[in-house]
């Protein structure tokens, strides 16, 4: 029996050294592929190169180098690079966490989002602190990508994985808390005369109950389920009410 095909990319770029551990960690569960971006593309959400040519380099057997975003490099790795289904795409392990909010702007999520969105299993993975608490990493997926390849996640489903700096306490299965953005545009003269303005701030989070923030920062794994069904279900009903008292439908 064929074994199953993983593909790893990840939006730090492919020489970031959490992809190199992530490789390190799924030894053995299958057959491993990197299809990561050239250069860093923290932030670089869902976004892709369409109907442009983009570069992809053979680093070494196996570690293909993208010149484009996260989910370039899921596209390019189902569509073009790999002659059978891909099993598994992991992405991580990203240099800081992506909890609440963050997987909006997050292109480690987006590669997994597009995976999912592909019908492949799919896991994005991230640090609290960068390189810490590796052993649990291991752990924790040689006992999950065996279950995901087996089908623990309906299609179009996806795991947001963050692992905790310090002791763990354990994994706790959450959902998504709510970050808090104090983002400022800093304005700045050129010696041309242009201005220029550089998007900086802090950010905070409410420590939900239930929430991954709250998981994450009392020493916790967080597991968080995503799913890609942006409807917001009652609001369609509420609408679809007040549309029919309106003579609209």
């Amino acid at each position: 029996m064929e074994k199953p095909l993983i593909v790893l990319t990840n939006d730090d770029g492919i020489d970031a050294p959490g992809l190199k551990e992530l490789f390190t960690a799924v030894r053995g569960l299958g057959r491993r592929f990197v299809v990561a971006p050239a250069t860093n593309q923290s932030a670089a959400s869902h976004s892709f190169s369409l109907r442009k040519p983009i570069l992809v380099e053979r680093r070494k057997p196996g570690w293909y180098a993208v010149a484009g975003t996260p989910t370039d490099c899921v596209l390019i790795a189902h569509h073009g690079i790999f002659q059978r289904s891909i099993d598994l795409v992991i992405s991580g392990i990203n240099d800081s966490p992506n909890l609440g909010d963050d997987v909006l702007y997050s292109g480690t999520v987006a590669a997994a989002i597009e995976a999912a969105l592909l019908g492949i299993p799919a896991i994005a993975l991230s640090y609290l602190r960068t390189g810490e608490n590796l052993p649990a990493v291991h752990r924790l997926l040689g006992t999950l990508v065996p279950l995901l390849l087996k089908g623990l996640l309906p299609k179009k489903c996806l795991l947001n994985i963050n692992i905790p700096a310090g002791e763990i306490r354990g994994i706790r299965v959450t959902r998504l808390g709510h970050r808090i953005y104090r983002d400022m545009a800093i304005r700045k003269h050129l010696p041309d005369g242009g201005l220029c303005y550089t998007i900086d701030g802090e950010m905070d989070f409410k420590a939900t109950r239930g929430s991954d923030f709250e998981a994450v920062y009392a020493g916790f794994i967080s597991v968080t389920p995503l799913h890609l069904d942006m409807t917001h279900h009652y609001e369609l009903r509420r609408l679809e009410r007040a549309f029919r008292k309106l003579g609209l439908v």
